[in-house]
């Protein structure tokens, strides 16, 4: 889905419960040609994508009037996993417990202040700190967790329509923050977005310093970032995930018309000359996770945002081979995700979170997806 229109999400609603884990068999079927953007949503249903089903260990409560973007996890002291939410139109966190899915409130309200939030979209969890990017306030904001007091915030004096973020800790409270700014040429007849022309798309990265210090936070611009050659460029910029083990970043295009997949970028911000996933994905590429081990193996798990059920695309970490796909048993028109690699309780090999239809977040055991589709259950000693 667009990040930049809202659709009524389906009027199915969700019970909370514990659905069974399990994996299927592969479906195929005939192909299925590009979908248009402005057409009819296009359904995994008769799609041709082969892929394996695989249960969902829970659904969160659906809350249909928050528009629920983007999942994160942080680990509180005890060790339970608490897994957050944006919630769009409510200008909100949406707070869940991370083993069962149960409901623990809320954080945050709708506003331009300190702690307050106009349509939160992508959120990144590292250490104690949750950075919350806002596009309407076209800045991010930094939260100290627990208590999810703000620090402060910043972009706002570059950022446009800013969506997803990855960054990493460069020094002990010291980060590089890349944050997707998807800024467009005005609108069409019909209301519709208009994409800048290539020799415009080169901010579509914006890169931060940031430091976290004393309850102090600062950040300063340090570079822009975008290829602006029809095969490199980002025309609708979607979510954006770093593996700094092999200098990677790589960035969802939303774009049908030009042919949504990935771009192979490095963390320089420089595309490497490979798109994946070009005519693989059917929908739209949305949220983007990496499941990374300390010897260099893993995988990369890409979002094709179907309205029926999404299909997460799987692929090597190392050579971007295309491993396969699954799809939840109800989870559908996904746009956020988060994989979370350490051990809980209820999931002792990890757990892939994703958002389910605007509404609610839908986990799988990482044991049942590595089963499905012959992965590695865990990374090795």
């Amino acid at each position: 889905m667009s990040r930049f229109a809202f659709r009524p999400a389906f009027a199915v609603v969700l019970a909370v419960g514990i659905l069974a884990g399990c994996a299927g068999r592969p479906v195929a079927t005939a192909p299925a040609s590009e979908p248009d953007q402005g057409g009819a949503d296009p359904l995994l249903a008769g799609s041709g994508i082969a892929h394996v089903v695989v249960g969902e260990a829970f659904v969160t409560p659906a809350t249909p009037d928050d528009n629920v973007d983007s999942p994160a996890v942080w680990i509180d002291a005890v060790g339970r996993p608490l897994l957050l939410a944006t919630a769009k139109a409510s200008g909100r966190l949406k707070i869940y417990d991370g083993d069962s899915g149960a409901p623990l409130g809320d954080r945050g309200t709708p506003g331009t202040g300190v702690g307050q939030f106009d349509r939160p979209n992508g959120i990144f969890v590292i250490g104690d700190l949750a950075f919350v990017v806002e596009r309407d306030n076209h800045r991010v904001q930094v939260l100290r967790l627990p208590a999810f007091a703000s620090l402060g915030s910043f972009g706002d004096g570059d950022l446009v329509q800013p969506y997803g973020l990855w960054l990493q800790e460069t020094a002990p409270g010291r980060y590089d923050v890349l944050v997707s700014d998807a800024y467009m040429a005005g609108t069409d007849a019909h209301g519709e977005d208009v994409a800048p022309p290539l020799s415009a798309l080169g901010a579509r990265i914006k890169r931060y310093a940031v430091e976290v210090d004393a309850g102090r936070l600062r950040a300063r611009l340090t570079g822009t970032h975008g290829d602006t050659t029809e095969a490199g460029a980002i025309s609708i910029p979607e979510s954006l995930w770093g593996d700094p083990a092999n200098g990677r970043l790589l960035v969802a295009e939303e774009d049908t018309a030009t042919g949504t997949a990935v771009r192979d970028y490095g963390l320089d911000g420089r595309f490497r000359g490979r798109t994946l996933g070009l005519g693989l994905f059917k929908a739209q590429a949305e949220g983007i996770a990496l499941w990374a081990c300390g010897d260099g193996s893993g995988y990369w798990i890409a979002t094709d945002q179907f309205k029926d059920r999404s299909l997460f695309h799987v692929f090597d970490r190392r050579t971007l081979e295309h491993l396969g796909a699954f799809a939840g048993r109800v989870t559908g028109n996904t746009d956020g995700v988060w994989l979370h690699a350490g051990a809980t309780p209820r999931f002792p090999d990890g757990a892939f979170y994703a958002v389910h239809d605007d509404q609610a977040v839908a986990a799988f055991d990482w044991r049942d997806i590595a089963r499905g589709l012959s992965l590695a259950p865990r990374c090795p000693n």
